[in-house]
């Protein structure tokens, strides 16, 4: 089988990207863009630079646009690509090199946001599905690349904050919420649209919606009434 990769290239942030197009052939039947990825740079002497780890789905490293959606370069299989094959780095993100981006921004917001605990868990066994639900989370950027309302540096989070706050708001005894409801209220809730283009785009399927209308509940609502 034979394939062609157009491929979106520079030396470092400063330079000008510029497409370059590779062809490479394969008796591989279910051929990801991770695969191709390591299979052209064998014949390269300027090797392409990408992030990856496990390449099974798990730590969200290798996300990239691929044919102008984010997805995970292990995950996507060229047979499933339509048209003209093409791979850049994620656009919300600075670029280092190639396709490599500093997604430095997820966890200073995460910081930002104190999404971590202090102390014991205070989950019930009702709560474990949702638990579940938003531990699955890669912080692999692809829902802030699709999101309309996020940019780097700016005061609303994104779903890469809200999944992991969401876990905390069911966890932290109810005398400590009172600050991270504060900072949910401000970058996350308020600055949602509920596009939900997140949900669509997650490399994990985390059921977006349901978590967040559990953590809007939690922080306004159901705050308000036993107030």
């Amino acid at each position: 089988m034979k394939y062609a990769l157009k491929i979106l290239r520079r030396k470092s942030a400063a330079d000008t990207p510029v497409w370059k197009s590779y062809e490479f052939e394969t008796e591989l039947e279910s051929v990801t863009v991770a695969t191709a990825l390591s299979l052209i740079n064998k014949s390269l002497s300027d090797k392409i630079m990408w992030d990856c780890s496990c390449l099974q789905k798990k730590c969200g490293a290798c996300a990239m646009v691929i044919n102008g959606r984010p997805a995970l370069a292990c995950d996507t299989r060229l047979s499933e690509l339509k048209g003209e094959i093409t791979v850049e780095p994620l656009r919300k993100f600075p670029v280092i090199q190639d396709l490599v981006v500093d997604r430095t921004i997820l966890y200073q917001n995460l910081e930002a946001i104190n999404a971590w605990l202090n102390g014991n868990a205070n989950a019930s066994e009702k709560q474990n599905e949702m638990l579940y639900e938003a531990s699955r989370c890669l912080q692999c950027g692809c829902c802030l690349e699709i999101c309309p309302n996020f940019y780097s540096g700016g005061n609303f989070f994104g779903m890469s904050s809200m999944v992991p706050v969401a876990r905390l708001l069911e966890e932290l005894p109810r005398e400590e919420e009172k600050e991270l409801r504060r900072k949910y209220q401000k970058h996350i809730y308020s600055g949602c649209g509920k596009s939900l283009a997140c949900r669509d785009i997650c490399p994990a399927k985390i059921d977006m919606e349901k978590l967040l209308v559990n953590s809007n509940a939690i922080t306004l609502w159901k705050y308000l009434l036993r107030k």
